[in-house]
């Protein structure tokens, strides 16, 4: 592995990151039961796998979104010792050696794994992603009928993501009670992590918003509230982590603020998204518009991060190198974008 640099060849804080991504949805029903998710369906315990993504269904996605070159893999998740944890493994794997075929780079995002499982990913997935969400009192009431969001549980997983070297996704999920005592607390326990294995690429910081008839934007007060997070989060991390925001989850006409205040990414950019399905995502024209305004430039990347490709196994850098090699020629070529 070589040392990762601080910053990717941009002046800092004028080029703003994106990756143009595609999301499959191996299952929505999962095990655990937080309190504010809207994404998931209750699983039958005694059936089977239920609701897979067959690769037909797959497929069809990947060939509306030409452009995209992440395949983010995000599932409700299957419990360690269920019966139907083999076939939703297989389905993982099956979709991500699907995405390879199309010349794309999966990312999955599916609760935690065990070792080897997530090493068999790991030889199939540029980057990985599970978010810590957050530690205190806030999180644990939500997480009281969640047996994979313990703290002990996420924090085993970023560790072994570190151990076995995969360039790696986490975040927190603010505004659902925490402190800022709390939030700091995670962003120095995120940065121990990092200093110990180098592994984390983003750090998202996501904006807790309710979903169906309740969906609304962000307050003012709110804003400046996780403003001074976005601030803190850069002086608290090490500077090669990149600070992700979903910009469906902020006011477009306010995105500059936080950029100002730190974030450099704004993450993988499907077309909808399925977590916060009331939140439309802005498209990336829009985007470059409202950053031009405002003096930053949008640059679309792979889902790996470049200081963080030779950490990548032979076949997976080859793979990174074409999908990078269509994406800038699709960007020189000023070619349509798939999003209308």
């Amino acid at each position: 592995m070589t040392p990762i640099r601080a910053a990717d060849g941009c002046p800092p804080g004028r080029s703003i990151t994106w990756s143009p991504s595609i999301t499959l949805v191996p299952t929505r029903f999962c095990f655990n039961a937080c309190g504010y998710c809207s994404f998931r369906r209750p699983p039958d315990p005694a059936g089977p796998f239920a609701d897979p993504l067959s690769d037909a269904a797959a497929q069809a996605l990947l060939e509306a979104r030409p452009e995209a070159a992440e395949v983010l893999l995000l599932s409700g998740e299957v419990a360690p010792q269920s019966p139907q944890r083999r076939a939703w493994f297989q389905r993982l794997l099956a979709l991500c050696r699907l995405a390879w075929a199309q010349g794309r780079l999966p990312h999955t995002n599916a609760g935690p794994l065990s070792l080897a499982e997530m090493a068999a990913l790991g030889r199939l997935n540029a980057s990985m992603g599970l978010m810590l969400e957050g530690l205190g009192p806030a999180y644990d009431t939500l997480h009281r009928h969640a047996p994979s969001k313990r703290l002990a549980v996420r924090l085993g997983q970023l560790e072994q993501a570190g151990r076995l070297g995969i360039p790696f996704t986490t975040g927190l999920l603010l505004g659902v009670g925490e402190s800022h005592a709390d939030r700091r607390a995670a962003l120095e326990l995120l940065a121990e992590l990092q200093r110990r294995w180098g592994h984390l690429q983003e750090v998202i910081l996501q904006p807790f918003r309710p979903d169906g008839a309740a969906a609304v934007l962000l307050t003012g007060a709110e804003q400046a509230d996780l403003l001074v997070t976005i601030a803190q989060a850069r002086a608290i991390l090490p500077p090669e982590v990149h600070l992700q925001l979903p910009p469906n989850l902020w006011p477009l006409q306010a995105l500059p603020d936080a950029l100002a205040a730190g974030i450099d990414d704004l993450g993988g950019i499907d077309s909808s998204d399925v977590i916060n399905r009331a939140y439309p995502q802005p498209t990336p024209a829009c985007l470059t518009a409202t950053l031009e305004r405002a003096g930053f430039s949008l640059v679309p990347r792979l889902c790996v991060h470049p200081a963080w490709l030779p950490w990548l196994p032979a076949a997976l850098q080859r793979q990174a190198h074409c999908a990078e090699a269509r994406l800038l020629a699709s960007r020189s070529s000023g070619s349509r974008s798939p999003w209308p």
